[in-house]
């Protein structure tokens, strides 16, 4: 907690002064971001950083292998499924980002199962992932590959999903929102962008 602390006080000394005028602004006006990004819970992919945004200009929901699950309205907890309603319907985003990465955790688990002490709710979860996780087996990759590759399948998978929720197919078939895949390697820092044709390529 300690370096926490310590960051806020250089976030106040150093930041505060030159955003403080923006902040007001969104405090007064509300938030208005054109973007949503659904992106990993992994500390080592931050979408702010990565797309060099402010305050106010996306809207972002974290979870474990940056997963969207079908649409189910139903008395269970969705909390993923609760912030694309809020940024599609009530925001009006205009953009949607599925944001994968490289050397995620979750996708591990996936493949190769829980860590111990993962077993509660992360096996579970991940089996939203299950026909990333098959086509990943069925193209019979080495390790590394299949990885990657499943990585890949769960943002395509994400997007997939995200045609099953009515208001967003709504909102892409008469053009207000426009979907986008993306994957980002920790190591390298590079971008890449799916395309039409069904592959990643870099930005």
């Amino acid at each position: 907690m300690d370096d926490l602390i310590s960051g806020y006080r250089r976030f106040r000394e150093l930041a505060w002064p030159e955003r403080k005028q923006t902040f007001e602004r969104l405090a007064a006006r509300g938030q208005n971001p054109q973007t949503m990004v659904i992106a990993c819970s992994d500390s080592r992919v931050d979408p702010q950083m990565i797309f060099d945004a402010g305050p106010g200009e996306m809207f972002i929901v974290r979870n474990v292998a940056n997963l969207v699950p079908p649409y189910l309205p139903d008395a269970n907890y969705h909390g993923t499924s609760a912030a694309i309603e809020f940024a599609v319907r009530v925001l009006k985003v205009n953009h949607l980002v599925v944001l994968g990465h490289a050397q995620c955790g979750g996708v591990t688990a996936l493949l190769d199962g829980a860590p111990p002490g993962a077993e509660d709710f992360v096996a579970d979860w991940m089996k939203i992932a299950e026909p990333a996780r098959r086509l990943a087996q069925e193209a019979n990759l080495p390790p590394q590959e299949r990885q990657r590759f499943c990585e890949h399948c769960c943002v395509k998978l994400s997007l997939h999903n995200l045609g099953s929720f009515p208001w967003v197919a709504e909102r892409v078939d008469e053009g207000s929102l426009v979907l986008h895949g993306a994957y980002f390697g920790v190591a390298t820092g590079r971008l890449e962008l799916l395309g039409p044709d069904g592959e990643f390529s870099a930005v």
